[in-house]
């Protein structure tokens, strides 16, 4: 397998094409005037833009980039703040998933909710009652397994 395909619907065609070339440091290869295409070697993805004039029912909980170190975790990080993308929402040692974590989420001109993330083990509870990931503050939102306030999402479907 060499690439995964992710074809994404959006309103904002223009916004969303300099979002994902910060978020993925790289520029579309193929850009219409309701369509581009980044192709990414590290991690192999085909990843589509589609012009849209209306974004709804979307089942997507979010989508993620797992790394290989905290210290990549927060290069991440660090460069999307230079690019003036906003990052929220980071928790370092939190247990989501039945997997101890670092990670920090963005999200992209439509709303969608992106988390780069590092797994440092295997745990075997679901969440720790201060992980704001698996299970908030009881003043908090509701926030279900691998989601962020701003969204809920299937409590079957959880990432790792």
């Amino acid at each position: 397998m060499k690439y995964a395909h992710v074809g994404l619907n959006v309103t904002k065609l223009e916004q969303s094409i300099e979002f994902y070339s910060k978020l993925f440091g790289a520029e579309p290869v193929k850009v219409k005037s309701d369509y581009a295409k980044f192709l990414l070697e590290t991690p192999g993805l085909n990843f589509t833009l589609n012009l849209r004039d209306e974004v709804s029912g979307n089942q997507v909980g979010h989508f993620g980039i797992q790394v290989e170190s905290t210290e990549e975790v927060m290069a991440h990080k660090n460069r999307l703040a230079e690019n003036g993308i906003p990052t929220h929402f980071e928790e370092i040692n939190t247990t989501c998933c039945y997997a101890l974590q670092d990670k920090f989420w963005v999200n992209d001109p439509d709303g969608n909710e992106w988390e780069f993330f590092y797994t440092k083990a295997d745990v075997d509870v679901v969440n720790e009652n201060d992980s704001a990931c698996c299970t908030p503050d009881p003043e908090a939102e509701k926030v279900e397994c691998c989601s962020t306030p701003t969204q809920t999402k299937n409590p079957n479907s959880c990432c790792s």
